[in-house]
């Protein structure tokens, strides 16, 4: 399988409490054609042999000291010989056994981009409701003006489409590399699946730097769309905050 219609990139790092999981949900995808990479970080606990044990006949591992996350995506994108990437990482699940087939089918169209909506889901599994965005039915680069419209995760891209990320930004790469891939294509190389395709874990970690991933968003937002955009942006962003503090 020298060329998989997916590269299945999963990140890494003493993450053996969390990743059985997302082991069990790509070995239960009904759709095969798919090569699954995992980028590990030099973990000191199970997460390595977990993954050799659970893994298929497509699995391939790197488990090497790294500079962080993003770090970790750039080695994952150099590994990828697949048509399109995914970034699936410890904790977080496909949707559905079936989450990956209705990929295929819509790549059979041939697309740049293909995305889907995200549940958000606590350690047990258990669903805690959607993202506070929702997914645009249509894909232009303005989309991604109103902030991460869809989660890293159920944004699949071509690979040849997909830039390396900017490792000057520690928490928000991202959305930077999301905005990057958005620009080099058009609405109508984008399907949005509508349905939901991603079960991401809550772990708190956004929670905890929330601060300076704010700011790193700003400067991302200011770069591309302008300083007078990022400024009224985040202003109408404050009733949104403000509501999902309340709920």
């Amino acid at each position: 399988m020298d060329t998989p219609l997916f590269s299945i990139i999963t990140i890494t790092y003493n993450a053996g409490d969390v990743l059985k999981p997302t082991m069990l949900s790509v070995s239960d995808q009904s759709f095969r054609d798919f090569e699954h990479i995992i980028v590990d970080g030099a973990s000191t606990d199970d997460t390595v042999s977990i993954a050799r044990r659970m893994g298929g006949d497509s699995l391939r591992i790197i488990s090497e000291k790294d500079n962080g996350l993003y770090d970790a995506m750039n080695k994952g994108l150099a590994m990828a010989r697949g048509k399109y990437v995914v970034f699936l990482n410890a904790g977080d699940t496909f949707a559905a056994p079936i989450t990956l087939r209705l990929y295929s089918e819509a790549a059979s169209k041939d697309p740049d981009i293909i995305y889907g909506d995200t549940l958000i889901v606590d350690a047990d599994g258990k669903v805690k409701g959607p993202r506070h965005l929702t997914a645009p039915q249509e894909l232009t680069f303005e989309s991604f003006a109103d902030g991460m419209l869809i989660c890293h995760q159920a944004f699949v891209v071509r690979r040849n489409l997909a830039p390396k990320y900017d490792l000057s930004y520690r928490f928000s790469a991202d959305y930077d590399w999301t905005i990057r891939c958005i620009s080099h294509t058009i609405p109508q190389k984008c399907i949005n699946l509508n349905t939901v395709v991603i079960h991401y874990l809550d772990d708190g970690m956004t929670e905890k730097n929330k601060r300076a991933s704010l700011l790193e968003r700003f400067d991302i937002m200011k770069k591309h769309y302008g300083v007078a955009t990022a400024v009224m942006k985040h202003l109408s962003f404050i009733p949104r905050a403000v509501s999902r503090k309340l709920k």
